[in-house]
């Protein structure tokens, strides 16, 4: 990213950083063909779309019910504030910059704790019934001292990241979206002497088995959970 945009990213959201810790969900604004498209088919691009805002909205709550940091959706494209502003108007929200996920991810780290904040915690949007438990823990490992927080995903990579210093290589020197994205991490962080925490097991939504484990979790989810009844006996599933 060149440093002129940088410094202009930062100065114009310098408000949207507290004192407390960073809580960043990335997100995309729900369209056809951009998202869920893995569980696509049984499911039609309409359907996964429908089923990813849900997502969104189950995410977002899940932004408010932590206590002691500050919520920001980061989200994709850069023409999507409108949307994300409907959809969280009490959430601060910024754009994603970058060329790929790893860039995004290392810019909006970079950014925020460069703006003050005393940690970052990234979330995705994939996991809808992501426990507030396993965020907190997050956010009290690096209030202990962990340079480092990785919550390891099912399918090889991560449902969580946290920072208390910037560290951009952890995320452009990775090929993101691959089963080995969790141990090339792993590695870099050795290389760069990180004292790393790592927080239980969890899964992403990728696939439509998954949605069978959803569909089992005990998480409220007072958005997804009806639809997804409903596109589940759609699909036959």
């Amino acid at each position: 990213m060149h440093r002129s945009r940088r410094l202009h990213l930062n100065r114009r959201y310098r408000h949207a950083v507290s004192v407390h810790p960073a809580l960043v969900m990335m997100a995309r604004r729900p369209e056809p063909g951009r998202v869920k498209t893995r569980l696509c088919p049984p499911l039609t691009p309409e359907q996964a779309t429908t089923l990813y805002e849900a997502f969104l909205y189950d995410l977002t709550a899940l932004l408010r019910s932590v206590r002691g940091v500050q919520p920001i959706i980061a989200y994709a494209p850069e023409t999507a504030a409108d949307y994300f502003a409907r959809l969280a108007p009490d959430l601060a929200h910024r754009p994603q910059v970058g060329a790929d996920l790893g860039e995004r991810l290392a810019n909006i780290t970079d950014a925020l704790l460069n703006e003050g904040a005393p940690a970052v915690v990234v979330i995705g949007s994939d996991s809808p019934d992501l426990p507030v438990a396993f965020i907190e823990q997050a956010i009290a490992e690096l209030a202990q001292g962990a340079d480092l927080v990785l919550g390891p995903a099912s399918d090889g990579g991560y449902y969580l990241v946290g920072l208390r210093r910037p560290a951009p290589t952890l995320f452009t020197g990775v090929t993101m979206s691959t089963p080995t994205v969790l141990r090339d991490t792993l590695a870099i962080a050795e290389q760069l002497r990180l004292q790393t925490s790592l927080l239980p097991l969890w899964y992403d939504i990728d696939t439509f088995t998954d949605l069978h484990r959803l569909i089992a979790s005990s998480a409220s989810l007072t958005h997804t959970r009806p639809l997804l009844e409903h596109v589940l006996a759609q699909a036959g599933g």
